[in-house]
């Protein structure tokens, strides 16, 4: 018998109170899998008055809809406490103690397996990353939620939700191989300012580029897209290229997409196969719209992916572009919120 199925709620922390961990915790607030999932502890080095301060009030999402006060070394929520710690580093807090049954990894400071496994020695059971880790080899698993999360089997420890972009792409990318064969794959991503980037030029970074101010420019950045999507969908490997640049908005990104294809197409057909599984099995992973769309459109929209028909191209019957939109936010934080749920339920009594 799972934890879940005896009623008993799951105890969660989140190590990471940045943007992904509070869209996690409101995202589970507003979620049904809310009855089988508790946030139980945070850790955070930022004060508490400004935790409290940063979850009631989001200039992205609005306010937060439930009641948040500040406790003894706590947030309230509703009236329920939410531990609050402040270490810097997984040993110094009393994990063990906080009878911690997955641990959301949202800092993003520790990616290599000999990192992430501090957390387990300071008495966590299981990690959940908010970013793909340095490889593969570094956690039991990657998933993507409507993907392959029926590959868990719950003996997993370190598991990776891969990144919001990742999980916007490889949905698409994964049926549009499945319907009309895929032969070469180059896509640039349109990626909102993050907070590895300053509001003015500054020393702070070894990649030039992010020195650069985030609300002036367009910036080009690294990425390892590719790599990413390749894990999901080995049977693409050495088959995709990708490009990421910054744009200076607060939320909301997009994929320009151009594909090589197996089988021939038509802007039409490609349009009618995304708004056929938009309606269907996709249904909850991405949507499908032709009306006159900006980004903000999109903001805390919770699918992974959102196709603008309007702006489908085809060059020739075997070369196709795309326009994909995505809250890298609010999407992502849902698509973890579903993986940390699923994974749950395949846990038994024993190994909680």
């Amino acid at each position: 018998m799972t934890s879940n199925s005896a009623n008993i709620p799951l105890r969660l922390a989140i190590n990471g109170y940045g943007r992904i961990g509070r869209c996690f915790l409101r995202a589970l607030l507003e979620s049904p899998a809310a009855h089988n999932l508790q946030v139980v502890a945070i850790n955070e080095p930022a004060n508490l008055e400004s935790m409290a301060y940063l979850t009631r009030y989001d200039s992205t999402h609005g306010r937060f809809p439930s009641r948040v006060e500040l406790g003894e070394a706590s947030l309230l929520i509703d009236g329920r406490p939410i531990a609050i710690s402040h270490a810097r580093k997984p040993e110094d807090v009393d994990w063990r103690g906080l009878d911690i049954d997955l641990l959301i990894e949202s800092s993003g400071c520790y990616g290599r397996r000999a990192e992430l496994t501090r957390f387990l020695d300071a008495g966590c059971r299981r990690l959940l990353l908010s970013h793909p880790g340095a490889s593969g080899e570094d956690v039991d698993a990657t998933i993507v939620q409507g993907i392959n999360q029926q590959t868990l089997s719950g003996n997993e420890r370190l598991v990776s939700a891969a990144s919001c972009t990742t999980n916007a792409i490889v949905p698409v990318l994964d049926l549009l191989d499945r319907e009309v064969g895929i032969d070469q794959v180059l896509l640039t991503t349109l990626h909102s300012v993050m907070n590895d980037q300053p509001l003015i030029d500054g020393y702070h970074h070894d990649d030039l580029r992010r020195t650069r101010s985030a609300m002036q420019s367009i910036i080009p950045v690294s990425t390892g897209l590719a790599r990413g999507i390749e894990r999901l969908l080995p049977q693409l490997n050495g088959r995709v290229q990708a490009k990421a640049i910054r744009v200076p908005t607060l939320n909301v990104s997009a994929i320009d997409l151009t594909v090589s294809t197996q089988r021939p197409v038509s802007a039409h057909s490609i349009n009618a196969l995304l708004a056929d599984a938009a309606r269907g099995p996709f249904a909850n992973l991405f949507a499908y719209s032709e009306e006159a769309h900006a980004s903000i459109d999109f903001n805390h929209d919770p699918h992974s992916a959102i196709i603008d028909g309007s702006q489908t191209r085809t060059s020739g019957t075997h070369l196709v572009n795309l326009f994909v939109w995505f809250d890298n936010e609010w999407g992502f934080a849902n698509r973890m919120l579903e993986v940390a749920d699923y994974w749950s339920q395949q846990w038994t009594q024993d190994s909680r």
